[in-house]
């Protein structure tokens, strides 16, 4: 366990415990005292310390954050899919915390963003100092939100998870399943992460800053294998009965096509344990035979 230098165990808060807020702030526990805020307090994981409040209610929140925590560690995901929801779950949000909440003990601020700040799609590479320039609203939000981490004052790092997948998160799996997907060939090149890794990433950087171990602005969060669409399809239809494609298929991917470079996050001494798509989805069609 990192202790602090009055030999106290780090106090470490979590806005945020959905599916990868929920499993970081369990792992934390083996190494402070976590916080976890959530609307509802039966929602939040057992061995954290539940912190019920809605990040857009100010002085609410203000009666629910622990004092002077150690590290933030931002985690959330809009309410609403539109422009709004986006702005209130990754700035909004934000901004009340941080307005309420004593940062003179804050050793890092964790902002987690997506790969969905990148706007290119010429089959490129993409790290952290690559233009950013989003081609939704959705990633305009996050990019905004980025800003506000970055330049609030206090010492901050941004995570830019690509594609998250896993059992609790198997839609991708489901669609090509049910041949919801016709891509084309060849196809756009696709970026993902397992939840297990996305859940690890957080833990490592986390345990790095509370170790007083220097960390950039910035990490790039995705496995080692930016695949083509069509490849990935064809590799599942290989693994498990499919539906065949219908004519109104999903032809190309949402995201543009970039290849996902993750050196930096591996300079850290971070190690996957899904590094490509294989490693990650084979397990899940394994459980989905024997099931």
């Amino acid at each position: 366990m990192a202790i602090s230098s009055d030999h106290t165990p780090p106090h470490i808060l979590v806005a945020g415990c959905g599916s990868l807020g929920g499993a970081v702030a369990s792992d934390l526990t083996d190494i402070g005292e976590v916080w976890g805020i959530r609307r509802t307090a039966s929602a939040i994981p057992r061995g954290v310390h539940p912190a019920p409040a809605d990040l857009l209610n100010r002085p609410g929140l203000a009666r629910a954050v622990p004092e002077a925590p150690d590290i933030i560690l931002y985690c959330l995901t809009p309410s609403t899919y539109d422009d709004g929801g986006y702005r209130s779950a990754y700035v909004d949000g934000l901004a009340n915390l941080l307005a309420v909440t004593d940062t003179s003990n804050l050793k890092r601020l964790f902002f987690i963003s997506s790969t969905s700040v990148y706007g290119q799609d010429d089959d490129s590479e993409v790290d952290e100092l690559s233009p950013v320039a989003p081609r939704r609203f959705s990633g305009e939000r996050v990019l905004e939100g980025e800003r506000l981490a970055l330049d609030s004052g206090v010492p901050a790092t941004v995570i830019r998870f690509s594609g998250i997948y896993g059992p609790r998160r198997g839609r991708f799996l489901d669609a090509v399943r049910a041949g919801e997907l016709n891509p084309v060939s060849p196809g756009p090149y696709t970026n993902r992460i397992h939840e297990e890794d996305a859940a690890a990433v957080c833990v490592h950087l986390i345990g790095k800053a509370l170790a007083g171990t220097e960390l950039d602005t910035c990490y790039l969060a995705s496995d080692c294998e930016p695949a083509r669409l069509d490849n990935v399809v064809a590799w599942i239809r290989e693994q498990v009965p499919c539906q065949p494609p219908g004519p109104d298929g999903r032809r190309g991917g949402r995201g543009g096509s970039k290849r996902c470079r993750n050196r930096r996050l591996l300079d850290t001494g971070f190690e996957f344990t899904y590094p490509d798509y294989r490693a990650g989805y084979q397990p899940m069609i394994q459980a989905l035979e024997e099931g």
